[in-house]
């Protein structure tokens, strides 16, 4: 099976638990993920403005992680192609510029009605919830998504979580088709 080429939205990386497992999944032999400067930006200001008290130097180290963990998922050179396309947010046309010019088979949002199928399908790309995206790997590689989550867990350290919690904490993010599967082999996360 070729590798999904996905484009990750910045809604996918505003929460931490949703993010830690997100960009971790990005290192499933079966997915490449991208992401561009101005969707770090987008999920940035996100965090910001819901957590103003955060030092921003904790998220640019986030950012540098991320792209440390991912070294070919940053996308440039998408910019001309921004006003050309049309979504029903103006403000989301850069994460479709970006998944058109990786040749992607989808983006990866829980903010599916700000892609509409008809505005994808020319471009051969769909919109992926995050559960659904998930389903998809472990559907080709069940050990990557319980490895993807094992590891996860282990890094919550403010406060450590149980398996069941992090499966909990997974569940709250919108993955309940995730959760669900990893209830059934708990032992393994």
């Amino acid at each position: 099976m070729a590798a999904i080429v996905a484009v990750y939205d910045a809604c996918v990386l505003h929460a931490e638990p949703l993010r830690d497992f997100m960009v971790q999944l990005t290192l499933s032999d079966h997915v490449r993920v991208h992401w561009s400067e101005r969707i770090h930006e987008e999920w940035q200001r996100s965090v910001r403005r819901r957590n103003p008290e955060l030092d921003p130097a904790k998220l640019e180290r986030t950012r540098k992680l991320m792209d440390a963990a991912n070294p070919d998922g940053l996308v440039e050179g998408f910019e001309p192609l921004i006003d050309t396309l049309t979504l029903p947010d103006p403000d989301d046309r850069h994460v479709l510029a970006a998944a058109i010019k990786m040749h992607a088979e989808c983006i990866v949002t829980a903010n599916l009605k700000d892609f509409p199928k008809e505005k994808l399908e020319p471009y051969g790309i769909t919109a992926l919830h995050p559960d659904d995206f998930v389903m998809c790997i472990y559907a080709a590689s069940p050990n990557e998504v319980y490895l993807a989550a094992k590891l996860c867990r282990g890094r919550r350290r403010k406060p450590p979580s149980t398996p069941e919690e992090y499966v909990d904490l997974l569940e709250q993010q919108g993955l309940v088709s995730t959760a669900e599967i990893l209830r059934e082999a708990i032992d393994l996360i």
